[in-house]
């Protein structure tokens, strides 16, 4: 063996005795220890809803994707109405700290300041819920919110607006509705500004919870009510108590959600974990809107052909004086208060340029309907 062959041949020994001890000391050593996953952020959470209301469903949905998206290091749990405080406590025990955070809609704070309304359930000037909350995104909605709650209201709250509703109905009757006179001295559930809007048109309000408006129209204690959708509506039982059902409104035309959080508890998250629950909550109102065409629709004709519910539609002469109550309320409000008129003013301004052009481009839905179900 020449001396090439003798260092090729001592190179490769020692190559294999290096591997050899490499293979036993891997088997010697201990396995590395498996990393336990740190316990999760846990938020705790209170919805208004009750638990067979779709909008349960809804909060529920949402925190399902901040859970999943941040792969176990937060986790919010949601409890139904009622379980740790009243439905309309809810914003009061956020601001103390007694709950992490709460699934609404700001019309039910309308008590503490008119301009909680303006987000999802005021005048709307012809927008949609997805256009009101294209204000709150990128027309200086979100601003206005935060000024409102926590320079206004000095609240310790954190809340985002989300999820696209359908236009509301007028409500539930125990008789058809023609015009105006029909509604005059009615005892009637709603809330908020669209309480206002119906006080005008001689009504006689009074704000209640959802668990609690079908069984007060059962014991007659008010004669007709209006809530939100076919789908909430037959799930907490107005078929058993009402076979009339006016569609078509103003009074709640743009309705979205309202998530808030303790402002303290929020802001200790990290910038992963905050950012995780903005795209949630953008996730979740395509998801919503998406679930809410199929149920909403179903759920209106299981109740036409199943439960009797015959629906009319709201005359125009009615919808002509919700609007004249509307006009009537933002002059009486904005000249109460400075924040509400900035509000209105911001949400005018956005509406005359996208409805406008709304207007413009969408060609008549109905037009098409009509075309390919002639029979419907």
């Amino acid at each position: 063996m020449n001396d090439s062959g003798r260092r090729a041949f001592v190179q490769k020994a020692l190559a294999a005795t290096a591997g050899g001890l490499a293979l036993e000391a891997s088997a010697q050593a201990p396995a590395p220890a498996v990393l336990k996953a740190a316990r999760p952020i846990v938020l705790k959470f209170q919805s208004t809803w009750p638990t067979r209301d779709i909008f349960n469903e809804f909060a529920q949905d949402f925190a399902k994707k901040v859970n999943d998206m941040s792969g176990g290091e937060l986790r919010i749990d949601v409890y139904p109405a009622n379980s740790i405080v009243k439905a309309f406590g809810i914003q009061n025990a956020v601001h103390k700290g007694q709950l992490d955070g709460g699934h609404g809609v700001p019309t039910y704070w309308h008590d503490r300041h008119p301009a909680f309304s303006l987000f999802g359930s005021g005048p709307s000037f012809g927008m949609s819920s997805n256009q009101i909350l294209a204000w709150f995104q990128y027309g200086g909605g979100q601003q206005l919110y935060d000024e409102l709650v926590q320079k206004e209201m000095s609240l310790n709250i954190q809340g985002f607006m989300y999820g696209p509703l359908t236009a509301q109905p007028l409500g539930w009757f125990k008789n058809r509705i023609n015009n105006v006179k029909d509604l005059e001295n009615l005892k009637f559930r709603a809330v908020g500004l669209a309480a206002e809007v119906f006080k005008e048109l001689g009504l006689n309000t009074t704000a209640l919870q959802p668990a609690d408006i079908v069984p007060w129209l059962d014991k007659g204690l008010i004669d007709a009510a209006e809530f939100n959708n076919p789908s909430s509506d037959r799930a907490l039982g107005f078929p058993s108590v009402s076979s009339v059902c006016m569609i078509r409104s103003f009074h709640q035309s743009c309705e979205v959600f309202e998530v808030i959080f303790n402002k303290e508890r929020f802001d200790s998250l990290s910038f992963s974990l905050r950012s995780i629950i903005r795209y949630a909550l953008q996730a979740s109102s395509a998801d919503l809107s998406w679930k809410a065409s199929d149920r909403f629709s179903t759920d209106f004709e299981e109740m036409r052909r199943k439960q009797g519910v015959r629906y009319y539609h709201t005359p125009d002469d009615i919808l002509r004086a919700q609007l004249l109550a509307w006009r009537k309320i933002i002059a009486r409000e904005s000249a109460n208060s400075l924040i509400f008129k900035r509000i209105i003013d911001s949400q005018m301004r956005f509406a005359k340029r996208v409805v406008g052009f709304e207007n413009d481009v969408t060609p008549s839905s109905k037009m098409a309907y009509d075309f390919w179900f002639p029979s419907v």
